[in-house]
C-alpha cells in the first residue's frame, strides 16, 4: 500500500487548513492509500543552522522533533505540505521543516545543475488556504514550492490545491462555504502514485 505523509505547518486545530487536509485524507483513504498526518504544532522542528556537520558524516546537531520524523519521511511515497498562507508564503514552521531535508541528503557524484546533494525520491503536493483570493494571493508560496521542493530537491509534483477566499482571518473558518473541501477530497481520491 502506498503511504502518504501530510505535514501540516500550522493553523488552528479545526481551522480552514485542518479541514482541507482532512478532506484530502478522506479522499486518499477512500482511494486505498495509507495516510498519516503530522502537525508541526506538536513537533518542534528548528530551521537549518548551515553548520554542515551532516556533510561530514555526522548526524544533525540539532536535537528536536525532526529526528522522529525522518523514518516517516523515508517510508512515505508522497509528502503533502499543508499550510495556511502567512505573510504571502508557507508558514515558518513548514519552511523550517523543509530546510532540514538538507541533513537527509546524500552526496551526489554526478549532481544535476551543479548541486552537491541528492534527496530521497518522493512525490509531493501542496495544500494551502488563505482568507484572500486575489490573482496573486499564492504567488510566493507557489514559487517557493516549485523551486525548493520540485526543482531543487527533485520531488515529482502531484499538484497543488490553493484554496483562497476562506474567510476573515479573525473570524470562524468558512472553508465549508466554498467548493474547496470537495476539491480536496477529489484531489486525494484521484491521486496516481
Amino acid at each position: 500500500m502506498k503511504k502518504i505523509l501530510i505535514i501540516q505547518g500550522g493553523g488552528r486545530p479545526k481551522g480552514n487548513t485542518a479541514q482541507l487536509v482532512q478532506s484530502f485524507m478522506n479522499g486518499a483513504s477512500d482511494a486505498g492509500y495509507e495516510t498519516e498526518l503530522i502537525s508541526l504544532l506538536k513537533y518542534e522542528v528548528k530551521g537549518c543552522l548551515g553548520c554542515n556537520a551532516c556533510r561530514y558524516g555526522k548526524p544533525c546537531i540539532q536535537k528536536d522533533g525532526f529526528q522522529q520524523l525522518v523514518p516517516k519521511i523515508e517510508a512515505a511515497d508522497l509528502i503533502v505540505f499543508a499550510s495556511p498562507l502567512y505573510f504571502w508564503t508557507i508558514s515558518s514552521r513548514l519552511k523550517a521543516f523543509i530546510e532540514r531535508f538538507y541533513c537527509i541528503a546524500r552526496e551526489d557524484p554526478c549532481p544535476p545543475l551543479g548541486r552537491y546533494e541528492k534527496y530521497p525520491v518522493k512525490s509531493s503536493a501542496l495544500l494551502m488556504t488563505a482568507a484572500d483570493d486575489f490573482f496573486w494571493t499564492f504567488s510566493q508560496a507557489e514559487s517557493y514550492y516549485k523551486f525548493a521542493i520540485v526543482n531543487y530537491i527533485g520531488f515529482e509534483d502531484k499538484g497543488m490545491l490553493l484554496a483562497g477566499g476562506c474567510g476573515d482571518t479573525n473570524g470562524k473558518p468558512r472553508i465549508a462555504e466554498t467548493p474547496h473541501l470537495q476539491r480536496a477530497y477529489d484531489f486525494g481520491k484521484n491521486l496516481l502514485l
